[in-house]
């Protein structure tokens, strides 16, 4: 099988177009190609007026050989790789037939789920605990607050829950991460396994969509019960236990006064589990503060998007509600840049905390509400909130409080017209515009929502943006406030091995322990740290059994 990259047609380019491509870049006759199969497709919109998809295909040849040596200095083409093999780690018997405590994995976002799967799959029987309601629950909960039917819930919200962050954010499977291919392959076919439309494997920039992640994350679920684990909702953990002296993970209690022994226990817990942070280090355990972005959510028309981007072809099928990818470098020194863009989506209530207004994106997979939203954010370092590995976390809450109050201490969000926030003047309407958000907005004057700093980076950053994006700067596109919780603010430190620098058993993961940024990433990290966790307890019954 030979695998052929950078094949480039016509959006609309006739089937056959394809195979004959192929076999020119190969330089071989039609009829020797096999069955091709689709790899990856992207699309090329550099050029708006000649949109081109871009495929990279798997074909068998006769002799493979033969057509590798003649093009072996073409980079484009090269022998499909072998596929993907998972490791295996089987329980040893102490832990698969319980004379061992079971390891604990607390958060059911993707980070835990994807630790819990792979113990579940080796026989380890893994125990996940997650604060929150089971997604169907808590999607009620969570709907039900923005719609103004129910009052808000801290234990169950837009952070808190099953499926952790990710559930209400578009299912977005994309990431920057660096870390192996195999890994991330490896989560994706897994969510295919749970349920996903299989083009997930196949699309340059993947999403699930919120309503369809929501099943996905219930057969992961069923998965992992039946495979031996268990997962518990509403189980919140509010105490660790550790050796005196060598520090070693002992138990963890819940707030219900129950303790669970074990040896192993990954802490998935998200980028808003501000208690447990605090608990954690307040047991000592070490971290630090960490870099992380902090600015508004803004809102377009979708159409308007579309033909920024996809010009003649604007509403073409195959294409989609167009996204967008924007940085600016402010004079100021701080970088500015697009966050979490949701195509034909939803402004939606973030908070975890009363008192407090968090915005953040979401997308249903049709992608066809009214606006594309996307956060327009500006980095920040630890030397903006300088204090402990918990400052971070201090300088969030300042951000949403003052938030709370500027759009009504009502959970509303403050909300202002793009040309009065370029102006430095309050809105007292939005214009033409539309906002999204739920439970509503206030329109006010944003310039005392953040930083001044920020607020200033952002003002320089919009009209440059709509060099790239015409129209982006439109005065009547909305900037609604405050977008806080794009990463986690601090790192729970972890050596090679995955475990804390100085709590051995303890598995910092995901997201919230910095590790992580988004679905795929933190799923990621989730299969690393679960591998890591198997080869540790596997490691410790051997140290054990040798010292007896």
């Amino acid at each position: 099988m030979i695998r052929v990259h950078q094949i480039a047609l016509p959006l609309d380019h006739p089937p056959e177009a394809l195979p004959k491509a192929v076999a020119k870049r190969l330089k071989l006759p039609l009829e020797a190609l096999g069955e091709l199969q689709l790899f990856r497709r992207s699309v090329d919109a550099r050029h708006k007026g000649a949109i081109e998809l871009v495929y990279s295909i798997d074909v068998p040849v006769a002799d493979e050989a033969a057509v590798l040596g003649k093009l072996r200095r073409d980079s484009r083409v090269m022998a499909t790789p072998d596929p993907l093999v998972r490791p295996s780690i089987p329980a040893p018997a102490a832990y698969a037939n319980g004379q061992r405590p079971r390891p604990v994995v607390v958060g059911a976002g993707p980070c835990g789920y994807f630790a819990a799967l792979f113990l579940a799959q080796q026989g380890y029987r893994p125990l996940l605990l997650e604060r929150g309601k089971p997604v169907k629950q808590r999607t009620a909960d969570t709907f039900g607050f923005w719609k103004g039917r129910l009052p808000f819930n801290p234990a169950s919200n837009a952070q808190f829950g099953e499926g952790g962050a990710g559930t209400f954010s578009d299912g977005k499977l994309y990431s920057g991460v660096k870390e192996s291919k195999r890994h991330g392959r490896w989560v994706l076919e897994e969510l295919v396994e749970s349920g996903a439309n299989p083009e997930i494997l196949v699309l340059n920039k993947p999403h699930i969509g919120t309503f369809k992640l929501v099943g996905v994350v219930r057969q992961l679920r069923q998965r992992i019960t039946d495979l031996g684990g268990e997962v518990r909702f509403e189980h919140h953990v509010t105490g660790v236990e550790l050796s005196a002296g060598t520090r070693q993970l002992k138990a963890l209690t819940l707030a219900t006064g129950e303790r669970i022994e074990t040896d192993a226990a990954v802490f998935a817990v998200g980028h808003s589990s501000r208690d447990t942070f605090a608990l954690l280090h307040g047991q000592g355990v070490a971290m630090e503060p960490k870099p992380f972005s902090i600015g508004f959510r803004i809102e377009h028309p979708q159409p308007l998007i579309d033909q920024a981007r996809w010009g003649e072809h604007a509403g073409h099928p195959i294409l989609g509600a167009a996204d967008y990818k924007l940085v600016h470098h402010a004079s100021n020194g701080r970088s500015v840049y697009s966050f979490c863009m949701c195509p034909g989506g939803l402004v939606v209530g973030a908070t975890s905390e009363e008192g407090r207004v968090v915005t953040n994106g979401m997308s249903q997979y049709s992608r066809n509400e009214r606006n594309a939203n996307s956060g327009i954010v500006v980095a920040i370092t630890p030397d903006d909130y300088p204090g402990g590995p918990l400052a971070g976390v201090d300088f969030q809450r300042e951000l949403e409080s003052r938030a709370f109050v500027l759009g009504g201490s009502n959970y509303k969000a403050p909300a202002q017209r793009l040309a009065d926030f370029l102006a430095a003047k309050p809105s007292s309407d939005l214009g033409s515009g539309r906002p999204s958000y739920a439970p509503g907005v206030t329109p006010t004057d944003l310039s005392t929502a953040l930083p001044e700093f920020a607020i200033e980076a952002i003002r320089e950053a919009l009209p440059a943006f709509a060099k790239q994006i015409p129209g982006f700067d439109h005065p009547d596109a909305v900037l609604t406030g405050v977008e806080t919780r794009t990463s986690s603010p601090l790192r729970i430190t972890r050596g090679i091995d995955l475990q804390s620098t100085n709590t051995p058993g303890l598995f910092p993961a995901g997201e919230g322990a910095g590790f992580a940024g988004g679905i795929l990433s933190a799923g990621i990290d989730g299969l690393r740290v679960g591998e890591a966790v198997a080869r540790h307890l596997s490691g410790l019954l051997q140290a054990q059994q040798a010292s007896q």
